[in-house]
């Protein structure tokens, strides 16, 4: 089932029209779904990409961020984290923004620990583990 994608010169609306089949759009005059135009144009569509996992990991070696990563390069740290994000479809949570964000600018990866402790899984001043083998 084709789907094209249309700009509507009246409503100025960005709409998709649904075919069943290319003949049919061949055929077809384009009405637009909203206010019912045939003033439309035909925009060129975003295409997805599917990749392997295999494959966004090698887009992923890249040696510039291993010349940052082995300087220990806050900024570096965070811009491949980004990458790898984008990479693997992975959104980042608010949290991870911040990191980031605080890394990006240069604040290193310790004192972002000792900021915000709950990122290494426990309370500033939580000397407890979550070990159940270490009471024994």
């Amino acid at each position: 089932m084709p789907i094209y994608e249309y700009y509507c010169y009246e409503c100025r609306k960005r709409v998709n029209i649904f075919y069943r089949s290319f003949t049919e759009v061949d055929n077809a005059t384009p009405e637009c779904p909203a206010c019912a135009s045939r003033r439309l144009h035909r925009l060129v569509s975003r295409v997805a990409v599917l990749k392997s996992d295999e494959r966004r990991m090698e887009n992923l070696e890249d040696p510039s961020f291993m010349a940052g990563l082995e300087n220990e390069d806050p900024r570096a740290m965070a811009q491949l984290m980004r990458k790898m994000s984008d990479e693997m479809g992975e959104p980042l949570d608010a949290e991870m923004n911040e990191v980031l964000g605080r890394l990006e600018a240069g604040e290193s990866p310790d004192a972002i620990e000792q900021a915000i402790p709950e990122l290494a899984g426990s309370a500033p001043d939580d000397t407890t583990t979550n070990d159940p083998l270490a009471a024994e």
